[in-house]
């Protein structure tokens, strides 16, 4: 007997525990997340093909960016996983620098690197796939409870997850030309914007964009200078997970622009969509166009640019630094100006993108919106921007619909525990107007937050929380132990003049008249630990077991043991204010001596603890002063 329509379309669909709606950086990894806890996960998304696909550049991490990836990866995430399996350069920026500051940075194969999510997805248990557009969320007494679609399902849950990207009525706009999607050859989202806004919601408009993609074969390098990859290739992930070797890197070149390629580009400027008003959404302050350069920077006579593979077997190259949404004729006039690009052929021409994202102090610090229960935001829906920023949103909402169904309480890191409760914590208490990145001048415990230490940091948070495996835990045990061990070889071992005087010579270091402690000589500029236990036969004993990771991390600990004492003695300060709980139904209408704009803010945020009253911006210190009054402080 045939199958009524609407009852197969019932049985189509289980009810799930988790949907994830849009399969981009912060969808797969709310998925994996979800679905490692133990929920049945539903990850919806318009089109299968392109799930973690690399919108803009082919690259992950970089500066602050390197750190937030590496502790996606201690909390048991997969973009550290994925990034290594996928890389085809690997730099530690800023080397030159203290740790608190290197930031690991890989160039991607774009293709290996989506297809390496997919099948790391497909092997989770738990996940399903379905093809489709959410149009709309299944809201029930003040509950999401599930989603409805273009093909006209209802597929219900008891978490939804919106990870949108730019796809929210989304704008592409070349030039003068001007059509929905979002991605280029791919259709935007609609629907979700208009439901949302009529149950209470408020959204605004971010711009974005990305440079042409062009043919390596029409490019002459001899023209550029090479960026090579480094000699050893750490990459994200604490697991060993296999990497290319480092002689199979493929090198990035720079060149520059020049007065030549600004004045051609100015010729397009009456019909760019930036200056001509046909865009209405704030752009990225710290990566812009490269006509908004010209017009902030006139002074510059030449701007650099990044010439970086998209991978091992294309030749397609992204232009870095040439973000643009001029018309197609004068991208390519004023590429062809560029030296190395006298000969260019274009794969794609550079766009903006202009979509719907709602502010983000409509959440908690658990990414659960305070609207709508059991719906969560993540990515560029709450004014992010960057594959990293979005992936540990994913993570995060992930975790905490895990938690909501299960009616625990919810899991949040606090600023000076990881780059990710600094992300959160600006974007639920300041807000943001226009596209969010992460900088380390954003987190000021950052000497703590570094990207070496973010196992040691987060593992066993994860661990408590049933997503770190118990491998990666025992991982962490065996470095702690080894580093312990090492400190104390270190503190104990007296080094004889004649052992180290040749290596301090070589260094510059003052030699040594009499016997000192190794950590004490470790302590000078420019003296490095490996060398030191080269040098010392007694060090070389009871240290020589341990790898690379394992002394590093000790080097930095006895390095800048004043600095993170220092750090962890403002955190305790503040953390007093960070344990004062404010009540849920706490009434600051009714307290008089508030200023009204702080009335206002804490009303609309409601923070959870006057820790975070005290960053949301409007609020001062008087302000804090006066609850803490009011509270029985």
């Amino acid at each position: 007997m045939a199958i009524p329509f609407l009852t197969y379309l019932c049985n189509m669909f289980q009810e799930y525990d988790v949907i994830v709606a849009g399969a981009g950086h912060a969808g797969c990894e709310a998925a994996a997340a979800a679905a490692n806890l133990g929920n049945k996960v539903l990850l919806i998304t318009m089109n299968l093909q392109v799930i973690a696909q690399m919108s803009c550049n082919p690259a992950m991490g970089g500066i602050a960016k390197g750190q937030i990836v590496r502790e996606i990866d201690a909390l048991g995430g997969y973009s550290g996983i994925v990034t290594d399996k996928s890389l085809i350069q690997f730099r530690m920026l800023n080397r030159s620098k203290g740790p608190a500051m290197w930031s690991p940075r890989a160039q991607s194969d774009r293709n290996l690197f989506a297809t390496t999510w997919r099948e790391m997805l497909e092997q989770t248990p738990n996940v399903d796939f379905y093809q489709d557009m959410v149009t709309g969320i299944l809201i029930e007494n003040g509950k999401a409870c599930g989603v409805t679609t273009q093909m006209g399902h209802e597929i219900k849950s008891k978490a939804v997850i919106l990870t949108s990207g730019t796809f929210l009525n989304g704008v592409i706009h070349i030039g003068e030309k001007q059509f929905g999607g979002g991605r280029i050859a791919e259709r935007g989202a609609t629907g979700i914007t208009e439901q949302l806004v009529s149950v209470g919601f408020e959204s605004d408009r971010l711009k974005t964009g990305t440079p042409p993609r062009v043919d390596s074969r029409s490019l002459d390098y001899s023209k550029m200078a090479e960026q090579k990859g480094d000699d050893v290739i750490t990459g994200f992930s604490f697991l060993d997970i296999p990497k290319i070797k480092p002689e199979q890197q493929r090198s990035c070149h720079i060149t520059y622009t020049n007065t030549t390629v600004h004045e051609v580009l100015k010729t397009g400027f009456d019909k760019s969509p930036m200056y001509a008003g046909r865009i209405e959404g704030v752009g990225p302050r710290y990566c812009p166009s490269i006509e908004d350069k010209i017009n902030r920077f006139a002074d510059k006579e030449k701007h650099q640019i990044f010439v970086e593979p998209e991978g091992f077997n294309t030749v397609e190259i992204y232009v870095n630094g040439f973000s643009t949404s001029l018309p197609e004729e004068v991208q390519y006039k004023a590429l062809k100006e560029i030296p190395g690009f006298e000969n260019v052929k274009i794969f794609r021409p550079g766009y903006a993108i202009e979509y719907d994202y709602f502010p983000p102090t409509q959440l908690k610090l658990s990414l659960e919106t305070k609207l709508v229960e059991n719906l969560f935001f993540a990515g560029q829906i709450n004014g992010t921007t960057g594959y990293e920023e979005a992936a540990c949103q994913g993570l995060m909402a992930g975790i905490n619909a895990d938690r909501k169904i299960k009616e625990q309480e919810a899991f949040t890191l606090k600023r000076n525990e990881a780059y990710i409760g600094v992300l959160i914590d600006d974007l639920v208490n300041k807000g943001t107007k226009e596209p969010y990145r992460m900088f380390t001048s954003r987190a000021e415990y950052r000497t703590l937050l570094r990207q070496d230490n973010a196992d040691i940091r987060l593992t066993s948070l994860s661990y408590d929380l049933g997503l770190a495996t118990e491998e990666r835990m025992k991982k962490v045990e065996r470095k702690k132990e080894a580093v312990n061990i090492i400190m104390d070889a270190l503190r104990n071992t007296s080094v004889q003049p004649e052992e180290i005087n040749s290596y301090l010579e070589e260094v510059n270091s003052a030699p040594l008249a009499e016997k000192q402690k190794a950590a004490k000589i470790l302590l000078r500029p420019d003296v490095a630990l490996k060398p030191i236990i080269a040098s010392v036969p007694t060090l070389q004993k009871e240290t020589g077991s341990y790898i690379d990771e394992e002394i590093e991390q000790a080097e930095i600990q006895i390095k800048y043991e004043r600095y993170i004492e220092k750090e962890e003695e403002l955190v305790e300060r503040m953390s007093q204010m960070e344990n004062l709980r404010i009540p849920d139904n706490f009434e600051y209408s009714k307290i008089s001596a508030l200023r009204k704009e702080s009335m206002l803010k804490l009303e609309q945020i409601r923070p959870q603890t006057l820790g975070q009253a005290s960053r949301i911006s409007g609020v001062n210190p008087s302000d804090i002063q006066i609850l803490m009054v009011y509270m029985g402080r």
